[in-house]
């Protein structure tokens, strides 16, 4: 992609659900950062608000900065809120003849606890299905009938389609048609009739086809996929369309990109009619930063945490390999489309720390007072006390540096509602309360950890843990030591690294083609099935300004044993196209990987092996952030010291003085030992007792462990 010569800078912004920040990032300049509150509804409002505080940081104004900007690039929430919330729009849904069950059976028993928290599965008899997100009155049954081999049994009668259309849109007021017809992955001509209809007759009602969507085998995924973006659709449009209209009345004039889930970009009207792709982009984005920064430390196997606002949020990269998920799911619905495994808890800054009123125990979320009211300190009407409340009253958090210095906290009312809500309905002192909430919510993330470490056959002892987020780097030398990691690095970028992984994606677009070949088959039969994906891909890529020698090709194939009903999506690592030599290894990848996943021994080459859907992830390389190597100014850190105060010391079980350094003051090389705080512009950094900290060639922190 071409850079305009009176342009430079790149400028990504990621809304999260209390903060919204900004990267930008020029070639051969360091890398700038804003953050500013996020602004729900209206989110465009805490995005201009964010690219100012960049701006300010720079010595510009905010349009000065945009007239100087080439690309802006987008992560946001919307689709993810438009779920919780259940905030869509009034969805129909046009299934084959027969088969207008499916989106309510979901995937049989598993569609009762599919989704819940370990809490609510101890109590299997208790469980639901979710209600989906289209009221079965509004799902129909289309007479038609397509085999698995494609070959049109029953073709659709155009009046019939005509029929069902009058049905939904003028007597129920259907506001989006999602439609999912068996087999139409393989042949899709009757949904697209469907689509050439409701063009026809209900042009202003958004149409969503499984074929185009989740062209993949799986009918209840496929089915909940087109339903999620034909529910989300509409919201999501409006929303690219206001922000695309809003730049447009600044100095902007370059285009805007969308983070995926799976971790590349799209351009913004590509990204509106895949409304589904967006689901947890931002957390997706933050892995991506993750690796760029593993990449950079020379550090392939990573444990990276994110704690923000509202939620923790963690993932494992293991030789310098990102995990995807195999079922991805949004909060108990399914869906077909590729995306970064990251698992999630609901224990952020803003969690709500509560008293069960059953137990009498307290808890620290789900639930997050978000950037408005947010916790007390911030004094906009919160009421509630949450864990930056704790951070507070334990020491952590300085009143006069929050955002910069932007926005003074108070401290005192904060206490006071919590020595209400909870330390006296628990017996405790404020101090010893909130110590008890702290090391809660330690134990919480130390627990998820474990679960998507441990429990896989991975040990955290060999991992490097990155310390993500505003609040993550109050918290992570107390799980990161908990776990018995190798050491903990907390970023330069520590709390906008979601904003970072937005410059160091891709433009990505995936491709894909079922068919079912056995591992016997010849490199000719797989090449030909890529020929016609590639072409597409490569056209595409050029359209948006690419040249051969800045797009990239991956394949990947999910391969699976005879009789088996789970796949295994393998890369292709040999050269492309492939020869004989080269399915050989693809083949010999697959057994490595499947024993990777369960267990030395388990591959069984007898049982026969089949190739079962063919990927195709297509890169248009972007250029990357060049972050410069800074010189070593010495260990001594004294010049970085701006005074003590008493924190919570986990080895002392109570508060104790402790040493209190200005990040800004800290140079590369700079030593020092816990117990500290490091206040930043953008987060605090806590170092316990025993801890020593230093500060990299590039700014990051590292925490290491006597």
């Amino acid at each position: 992609m071409d850079v305009p010569a009176a342009k430079k800078y790149m400028i990504a912004t990621d809304v999260g659900g209390t903060c919204t920040d900004t990267v930008v990032f020029a070639a051969g300049e360091p890398i700038r950062i804003g953050k500013a509150l996020s602004t729900p509804p209206d989110f465009a409002t805490g995005i201009f608000d964010s690219i100012e505080s960049a701006a300010t940081a720079m010595g510009k104004s905010r349009d000065g900065l945009l007239a100087e900007t080439y690309l802006f690039i987008h992560g946001s929430t919307v689709v993810d809120n438009t779920i919780f919330t259940r905030d869509g729009a009034k969805v129909g849904l046009i299934s084959t003849e027969g088969f207008e069950d499916t989106i309510k059976v979901t995937r049989g028993a598993y569609g009762r606890w599919g989704g819940l928290t370990e809490d609510r599965i101890k109590h299997i008899v208790k469980t639901e299905r979710a209600a989906p997100l289209v009221d079965p009155a509004l799902v129909l049954g289309a007479p038609e009938r397509v085999d698995a081999a494609g070959e049109v049994l029953r073709e659709l009668d155009e009046k019939e389609v005509e029929k069902m259309l009058e049905f939904l849109v003028n007597e129920k007021g259907v506001d989006a048609i999602a439609v999912s017809l068996l087999w139409s992955f393989i042949n899709p001509v009757n949904e697209r009739l469907i689509k050439e209809v409701a063009a026809r007759v209900a042009p202003n009602v958004y149409c969503t086809l499984s074929s185009d969507i989740a062209p993949l085998p799986g009918e209840y995924e496929r089915t909940s996929t087109a339903v999620i973006n034909a529910y989300a659709g509409k919201i999501t449009q409006s929303y690219l369309t206001d922000l695309e209209k809003r730049l447009a009345e600044t100095a902007y004039r370059g285009q805007i990109m969308v983070m995926q889930g799976y971790g590349g970009l799209l351009p913004a009207n590509e990204a509106a009619d895949r409304s589904v792709g967006m689901l947890e982009c931002g957390p997706a984005a933050g892995v991506i930063g993750g690796k760029s920064l593993g990449q950079l430390l020379g550090q392939p196997d990573i444990i990276a945490t994110d704690m923000g606002g509202t939620t923790f949020k963690v993932s494992v990269i293991q030789d310098g390999e990102i995990e995807y998920a195999r079922e991805p799911m949004v909060d108990r619905f399914h869906y077909s489309a590729p995306k970064i495994e990251v698992v999630s808890i609901g224990a952020g800054g803003g969690s709500i720390v509560s008293i069960d009123p059953l137990t009498g125990e307290p808890k620290v979320g789900p639930q997050s007072a978000g950037s408005r009211p947010g916790p007390i300190c911030y004094g906009l009407g919160g009421a509630e006390p949450t864990l930056t409340d704790v951070f507070m009253l334990i020491g952590y958090m300085n009143p006069d540096t929050f955002l910069g210095g932007t926005m003074r906290l108070d401290v005192e009312p904060a206490r006071k509602v919590f020595e209400e809500k909870i330390a006296k309905p628990l017996g405790m002192s404020v101090n010893d309360a909130a110590i008890g909430i702290y090391r809660l919510a330690s134990a919480q993330i130390t627990d998820l950890i474990r679960e998507i470490t441990v429990e896989r056959g991975l040990d955290p002892r060999d991992f490097v843990l990155h310390s993500f987020g505003g609040s993550c780097g109050m918290l992570s030398s107390m799980f990161g030591a908990e776990l018995g990691v190798k050491k903990i690095v907390v970023p330069y970028t520590a709390s906008v690294n979601c904003a970072f992984g937005l410059v160091s994606a891709d433009i990505v677009h995936q491709y894909s083609a079922t068919k079912t070949l056995p591992a016997t088959a010849s490199a000719h039969e797989v090449n030909a099935i890529y020929e016609p994906m590639v072409r597409e891909a490569a056209e595409q890529l050029k359209r948006e300004g690419f040249s051969e020698e800045t797009m990239q090709m991956e394949w990947s194939v999910d391969l699976r044993y005879a009789r088996q009903v789970h796949e295994l999506t393998t890369p292709v690592r040999a050269s492309i196209p492939l020869d004989d030599q080269g399915l050989a290894m693809l083949i010999s990848d697959f057994e490595a990987l499947y024993e990777r996943k369960f267990g030395k021994g388990s591959a069984y080459r007898e049982a026969g092996i089949e190739m079962k859907l063919f990927r195709l992830t297509a890169r248009g390389l972007l250029q990357k952030p060049e972050v410069p190597k800074l010189p070593f100014q010495g260990v001594d850190a004294k010049g970085a010291l701006i005074g003590r105060r008493n924190i919570f010391v986990e080895a002392r079980a109570g508060m104790a003085p402790a040493d209190i350094y200005d990040f800004d003051k800290l140079q590369p090389g700079n030593v020092l030992s816990g117990p500290a705080v490091i206040h930043t512009p953008i987060t605090t950094i806590v170092l316990q007792e025993g801890q020593r900290g230093s500060m990299d060639e590039y700014r990051n922190v590292i925490i290491e462990f006597a």
